[in-house]
């Protein structure tokens, strides 16, 4: 089990400088970036001063070098104006729309995603476990279509729309504002118990909100999963050997269904983030979600970059855990893959 960790993780290090690469090739696609673009409204206005610090700015984040040398200096492969400097020496980049580094511009953020995103996925599973279990063993009884309907309800409801119902109705029923991550005087206050229970407090409606869809899909998935056992032979040879259902559900039928049930785990992460943009602004999120919108609008590209970076890592670690999870599931899993290698 010990090797088996040990290669994952390794197996970790290539695969995320390859998505960085991606990530830096895709966003820098678009023609020009933020110091271009600036660059060429002031030429039309006629501000030469102005143009020279940009020019100096190009210079100074080596965003005058070729494309693979900008990639080396930005993960810090490669020395720029001030030798290695880069992501991998803790340097994060600069955030030309904020003026300040990515550090800065997201350190408030970043927290308070994770924790979002970790009250969302026990959200999703500690619902749809139960939901999907009663949904499977009590097949097309009165329970498994009222579930049935509450999920494709869930499937077809906008996240940002039920976001605006929720906030209509916590005002209009409670005169509650549900909005933001916290109360209004813990914003910039530095953490502590009061802030943390405010947080906690405020996480119900957006992990409602943007957790349902998820939800509502892996109780379908997980259903469809555990009837599919519950129709294989061993299953009716149990039964006819006199073994409870109750033992026989849980013992083996439910280990095998759960298989793609914690493979999710990984999937869920990038999709929760990338999903939730819209959910953040009507709810007023202070998540990296919004940033990452105005630094893709704005050609932002280190902030935009180290954000989608960031979301890569929580995806592989998402995926560990999952790979780990299921290793300790089913042995299968570890011993096919020792064999193989």
């Amino acid at each position: 089990m010990i090797s088996y960790v040990l290669r994952r993780i390794v197996g970790m290090v290539p695969t995320l400088f390859i998505i960085s690469l991606l990530i830096f090739f895709i966003i820098e696609l678009p023609p020009g970036d933020y110091l271009s673009n600036q660059i060429s409204q002031l030429q039309a206005q006629g501000e030469a001063a102005s143009v020279a610090k940009l020019e100096f700015l190009r210079r100074e984040f080596a965003l005058d070098r070729p494309f693979m040398e900008r990639y080396a200096v930005w993960v810090g492969i490669w020395p720029g104006q001030h030798g290695f400097d880069g992501i991998l020496q803790g340097n994060w980049g600069w955030s030309f729309e904020f003026q300040k580094p990515v550090g800065e511009v997201v350190s408030g953020t970043l927290l308070l995603t994770v924790i979002l995103n970790f009250a969302t996925i026990l959200f999703v599973y500690i619902v749809s476990f139960p939901i999907g279990i009663y949904s499977a063993t009590r097949q097309y009884s009165w329970g498994d279509y009222g579930f049935t309907l509450l999920g494709y309800l869930g499937l077809a409801v906008p996240n940002f729309l039920l976001g605006l119902i929720l906030l209509f109705l916590m005002n209009e029923w409670f005169g509650v504002s549900v909005g933001g991550l916290m109360a209004p005087r813990f914003i910039d206050a530095p953490m502590s118990l009061d802030k943390f229970l405010s947080i906690v407090s405020h996480l119900v409606v957006p992990t409602i909100v943007i957790g349902t869809a998820g939800t509502a899909a892996m109780i379908r998935r997980l259903r469809a999963n555990l009837l599919d056992e519950l129709n294989r032979q061993y299953v009716t040879t149990a039964r006819a050997k006199g073994l409870k259902e109750r033992n026989l559900v849980l013992k083996y039928p439910l280990r095998m269904a759960l298989n793609p049930f914690i493979a999710d785990i990984g999937n869920l992460i990038p999709s929760l983030v990338s999903g939730s943009v819209i959910v953040s602004v009507v709810l007023n999120l202070p998540t990296v979600g919004p940033i990452l919108l105005g630094a893709l609008q704005s050609q932002d590209q280190y902030l935009a970059g180290f954000i989608l970076l960031f979301v890569a890592v929580l995806t592989l670690v998402g995926m560990l855990i999952s790979d780990l999870l299921l290793a300790l599931l089913d042995p299968r899993i570890r011993l096919g893959q020792e064999a193989t290698a």
